[in-house]
């Protein structure tokens, strides 16, 4: 699954076609209701429009909204809708996604069927269908496809500019590095087994240090936390005064970072080394944004991969959530 998943963003534009929202009242506003591994590729969807922003290349702003719960907040009634579960069964986004239906909210729907499949067709509502090209496909490994769909939805909409050649060049140089990423997840691996791993960020990447974190939930079942500078320094650091357990801190380095916050990754580093927390400073590589976030979550899918490896732990099922589920129903 993680070797394959530099193809998907193409398949996702490819997949998503000429499909348009089901209306479209002159919004610039998303919300995009999900959970779990289909909701991740919103927050780093969300990363990708504040750069395409910073680079000058919207003529406009287009904000983006997350829901992770059943019910639809305040900005979705002024927003476009999309309703995304790999699976399709996923109850939260089915809620929210009844409540839309009842509303008359411009919507699509984004599932490999199930529930929200059948729903779009009852209701005449678009539905962008993705594939399940292995038996037991994990959503959490299918962020590319959900990518690549969602840019390709609201550029048919005009609210972004085509930017396929850079995504498309972005997929071929992460195949590129796919052996080298792969070597340096066994080694990091390595140094967090037996150990909590927290991610730590800048803001503008807080989003891939909170992917990271639930790879290694999921991929290695362990806990795991994130956080992000300088917030980090005003309250957290302070935990590991008296720490209650080992650590393995992984801080994601932007060099294009504000200068004085450059200095806290380093300092902050140097602090904890103090207390006997292992830590590790990685400089999120690529020409660009999409190139950084990309790279630093394929390495994070290594990583989590081999230590589930270490643990000997197969990385694929979540059999606590299935248990979850059961109960619930």
């Amino acid at each position: 699954m993680i070797l394959e998943s530099p193809g998907q963003f193409a398949d996702g534009m490819r997949l998503a076609g000429k499909v348009r929202f089901s209306s479209n009242p002159g919004y610039r506003s998303v919300t995009i209701s999900g959970m779990g591994g289909s909701a991740l590729p919103g927050d780093i969807f969300r990363t990708y429009l504040s750069d395409l922003a910073r680079r000058g290349l919207l003529s406009e702003p287009v904000s983006i909204h997350q829901n992770r719960f059943y019910e639809l907040p305040f900005e979705a009634r002024r927003s476009l809708n999309v309703f995304a579960s790999y699976s399709g069964n996923t109850e939260e986004t089915i809620e929210s996604f009844e409540t839309a239906i009842t509303e008359g909210l411009p919507a699509v729907g984004i599932s490999s069927g199930g529930k929200i499949e059948e729903l779009c067709l009852r209701e005449g509502v678009p539905h962008i269908k993705l594939p399940i090209p292995f038996p037991n496909f994990q959503p959490r490994l299918g962020t590319g496809y959900f990518f690549g769909a969602l840019y390709q939805l609201l550029e048919n909409e005009g609210l972004v500019p085509d930017m396929r050649t850079e995504i498309e060049d972005g997929a071929e140089h992460l195949r590129s590095r796919l052996s080298e990423l792969e070597e340096k997840g066994k080694v990091l691996a390595a140094k967090c087994e037996g150990k909590v791993p927290v991610i730590y960020s800048s803001p503008r990447y807080e989003s891939v240090a909170m992917v990271w974190k639930i790879k290694f939930n999921e991929n290695s079942k362990t806990a795991a936390f994130w956080n992000f500078f300088p917030e980090l320094n005003h309250n957290e650091m302070v935990g590991y005064t008296h720490p209650q357990g080992a650590f393995q801190v992984i801080m994601l380095r932007d060099l294009e970072d504000h200068p004085k916050n450059l200095k806290r990754f380093e300092v902050t580093a140097g602090l904890l080394r103090e207390q006997g927390i292992s830590v590790d400073v990685l400089d999120m590589e690529g020409k660009n944004v999409f190139n950084r976030v990309f790279s630093s979550l394929l390495l994070a899918d290594f990583v989590s991969y081999h230590l589930a490896l270490v643990y000997g732990i197969d990385p694929t099922p979540v059999v606590m959530v299935e248990k979850l589920k059961k109960m619930l129903a």
